[in-house]
């Protein structure tokens, strides 16, 4: 049997990876509450008990020591009067908000330096191979009067790669070259590039990064991944005519019980949707396939737009600029729109996007109306971002569905747990490695 440690695992897509490929995760810890309850939701329905076979810690990464762990997995009752094996594996994607290029990167964001604690608790754990995963972003972030718990400061410019490789070779462990993986590659329906660190104890076998096992032309699309999941039964029955092969293997399951057995889906959850006003309904219905917000606003500014068909946009662009149904109508029609009036129709937010039902997913993201789907005016639910990212059907996310405004520092709802997670199908890739050699 090969161990493993999990650290920032968040709702558990890491972890889902490892058991796929393998492993017994021994310890786990995150400091969120939410998606701590999901995870241990999750690993109860898979036969991995709280102090039997396992242990999950909620807390801050900075409160956590080696000495914790290793006390924590002495005590489980798989132990009893036996001899605690070593750790074979440590995976960790220390928060990555701070990293992102998605929005402002703030270098004094306290989240950039956990990568040193994951660093420290390694130094006392001393597993045999080590996995850091985290945003592209990660690889050029710049530091200004950074020490590492090697004592060493590094000059005012250093970037976190830099750092930690020999921050970890400082430490008895040599390093890959850091690589991008993109989650497509390996069977995941959405084009999701991350950075991969693999580390191993000075002295074991090297290992490698994984091959793709998807060529581009077979790569899992977003009909193949949620199209049985429209809710709309008449547009259903006349797209999705039979389950695809990535549907039946969500719904009978990837990952194993403990006895071996995948967990099947009998009752699908999660698919509660937000409610949305017919002027949303409408604004979402004048989006093309693969078309952004912002491309959007410029074909209604060039080439115009038919609304005769939206009576409740028509209605909040007379109301708010006071102008009559007919006139509403032709000035969108004939492409005669001011940028103050495609405002009120469209709003100013240009970020949203609906999505191609003939190609993977853009990255899935925390936010829950940032994507519309192919084949309803709508917004996706928690599970179809879920099977999105390679979650099994039966793995159920608890906690508030969404939050907002500055709930948001402190909260993890289900939309964020599946944003924020590993997708299981690339790290069951990444763990796959490691397992040859041990």
């Amino acid at each position: 049997m090969a161990y493993a440690v999990d650290l920032f695992c968040g709702a558990g897509g890491c972890s889902e990876g490892l058991i796929q490929a393998g492993f017994h995760i021994l310890f786990s810890s995150d400091i969120s509450e939410m998606a701590g309850r999901t995870y241990m939701n999750r690993h109860e329905q898979l036969g991995l008990i709280q102090g039997k076979n396992t242990w999950f810690e909620r807390a801050d990464i900075k409160d956590l020591t080696g000495e914790i762990i290793l006390k924590r997995i002495s005590q489980l009752d798989i132990f009893r009067g036996k001899k605690v094996p070593k750790i074979d594996l440590m995976i960790g994607g220390p928060s990555c908000q701070g990293f992102s290029r998605a929005g402002r990167r703030d270098k004094s964001d306290l989240r950039n330096i956990l990568f040193g604690e994951y660093v420290r608790v390694i130094n006392e754990v001393k597993p045999k191979y080590i996995v850091l995963e985290n945003v592209e972003g990660f690889s050029d972030m710049q530091f200004i009067g950074y020490k590492g718990i090697t004592g060493i400061s590094y000059p005012d410019g250093s970037v976190t790669p830099n750092i930690l490789i020999n921050e970890l070779n400082e430490i008895g462990y040599d390093t890959l070259e850091p690589k991008i993986l993109n989650a497509c590659d390996f069977g995941v329906p959405q084009r999701r590039r991350r950075i991969i660190f693999i580390g191993y104890q000075r002295g074991l076998k090297k290992p490698r990064y994984p091959e793709p096992t998807v060529k581009p032309e077979e790569y899992v699309t977003l009909y193949d991944a949620i199209s049985d999941l429209v809710v709309d039964r008449n547009v259903r029955d006349e797209i999705s005519t039979r389950l695809t092969k990535y549907q039946k293997e969500s719904i009978s399951g990837r990952t194993p019980d403990i006895d071996g057995k995948p967990i099947k889906s009998n009752v699908l959850k999660n698919m509660e949707l937000s409610r949305q006003t017919d002027i949303v309904r409408e604004r979402f219905s004048l989006f093309r396939a693969g078309e952004s917000g912002s491309n959007l606003r410029k074909r209604v500014m060039e080439e115009g737009i038919d609304i005769s068909n939206k009576p409740a946009l028509i209605e909040l662009c007379a109301e708010k600029l006071e102008l009559k149904h007919s006139e509403i109508i032709s000035v969108f029609k004939e492409a005669k729109a001011t940028k103050a009036q495609i405002d009120v129709l469209l709003t100013k937010k240009n970020i949203r996007q609906r999505l191609c039902e003939n190609q993977p997913s853009a990255t899935v993201v925390t936010i829950a109306d940032d994507y519309i789907s192919p084949w309803e005016s709508r917004t996706f639910s928690v599970r179809e971002m879920a099977r999105l990212q390679s979650f099994d059907d039966s793995f159920e996310f608890l906690g508030k569905r969404t939050t907002g405004g500055l709930r948001r520092r402190v909260e993890i709802p289900q939309y964020t747990q599946v944003g924020n997670a590993v997708p299981p199908l690339l790290a069951k890739a990444i763990a796959e490695e490691i397992l040859k050699l041990l």
